[in-house]
C-alpha cells in the first residue's frame, strides 16, 4: 500500500509553454522517477514536445478531467507565453469559474500568479514549483560559474543590479536591470527579451565591453508559475549589449540548458554569477 502511495505522489503534469524550458523539465522530472504528463499550450508549446494532450487557454476542462482520470494532482506551469489570440480564448464553464476566482484575489501580474495558484489548490490540484522537483535546473551554489571572473568594477555593477532589481521588483515592476555605472534599462512589460534589444540598440556605439544584466526574483514573487529563466539567447543578447556579465539567483532561476550557457559565456567572454 505505501508502495502504490509514493507511486500516486510521483505523478505531475506539465503545462508547457513556449520555447526549451518544458524539455528539460520533462526529461529532468521522467530522470528523478517522475510519471509525467505533458500539456502543451495551444500556439505556445513547440510542437517538438509532442504532449500527451493540448490545451487552449480558456479550454482547461479536457485537461482537468484527465488529469483527475489518470490521478493527478501536481501541476507544474514551465516555458514562456506571449499574448494570445483573442479568437483563441473561449472560456468553457470550468475555466470561468477558474478566471472569476483569480479576477477576485488579483492585484498586479505576481498577485495574479498567487490566485490563479490558489483557485487551482481549491479545485483539487497542487501547484509544484518545477525547480524544486528539478533542482539540477538552476545554480543550486553561489559563485562565479564562468572561466571570465568580475573585476573590482564589475562589481560594484553586480551590487548596484542586485539593489536595483531588489527595488523594481518589489514594486512588482519587472525582474531583470542593465546596470553600466548607471541603471541604462529596466524591465517593463515588454519582457527581457525585448528590453535586451533595447540595449542592444541603444550600445551600437559603444565603445568597449562593460556593465552587466540581471535577472533576479522579485521579493515575495510565487516561483511556481512565474520563473525567471536564462538561456544561450539571453548569452548572445548580453554580448551583442556589449555588457560583460550575467547575474542571476541561485536555487530559483532557471538555467535552460546548463552546459551549453557556460559554453557559450565562454566563449563570449561573457561571466556569469549566481547570488543567494
Amino acid at each position: 500500500m505505501k508502495k502504490n502511495n509514493k507511486e500516486k505522489d510521483k505523478k505531475i503534469a506539465v503545462i508547457a509553454g513556449a520555447l526549451d524550458l518544458p524539455f528539460f523539465t520533462r526529461d529532468a522530472l521522467r530522470k528523478a522517477g517522475w510519471s509525467v504528463f505533458v500539456i502543451g499550450l495551444k500556439n505556445f508549446y513547440d510542437p517538438r514536445l509532442q504532449p500527451d494532450m493540448v490545451m487552449r487557454i480558456g479550454g482547461a476542462w479536457p485537461a482537468v478531467r484527465e488529469a483527475r482520470r489518470r490521478g493527478i494532482k501536481k501541476l507544474t506551469f514551465v516555458g514562456s507565453l506571449g499574448h494570445p489570440n483573442l479568437s483563441d480564448v473561449r472560456p468553457d464553464l470550468w475555466s470561468i469559474g477558474l478566471l472569476l476566482s483569480i479576477l477576485k484575489n488579483q492585484r498586479g501580474y505576481d498577485s495574479m500568479a498567487v490566485a490563479l495558484n490558489k483557485a487551482l489548490e481549491k479545485r483539487g490540484f497542487e501547484i509544484v514549483a518545477a525547480q524544486d522537483v528539478a533542482p539540477e535546473l538552476t545554480f543550486q551554489k553561489a559563485g562565479v560559474k564562468t572561466k571570465v571572473k568580475p573585476t573590482a568594477k564589475d562589481k560594484k555593477d553586480i551590487d548596484r543590479a542586485i539593489e536595483v532589481s531588489h527595488t523594481i521588483g518589489a514594486a512588482d515592476i519587472g525582474a531583470s536591470v542593465v546596470v553600466d555605472r548607471q541603471v541604462i534599462a529596466v524591465e517593463a512589460a515588454e519582457g527581457t527579451a525585448r528590453m535586451l534589444d533595447r540595449v542592444i540598440d541603444m550600445r551600437k556605439g559603444h565603445k568597449g565591453i562593460s556593465g552587466v544584466f540581471a535577472k533576479m526574483t522579485k521579493p515575495g514573487q510565487d516561483l511556481r508559475i512565474d520563473i525567471p529563466a536564462i538561456g544561450v539567447d539571453t548569452v548572445n543578447s548580453v554580448a551583442a549589449a556589449k555588457l560583460r556579465g550575467i547575474i542571476v539567483n541561485t536555487k530559483t532561476c532557471f538555467v535552460v540548458d546548463k552546459e551549453a550557457v557556460i559554453k557559450r559565456a565562454n566563449e563570449k567572454k561573457i561571466f556569469i554569477v549566481a547570488v543567494d
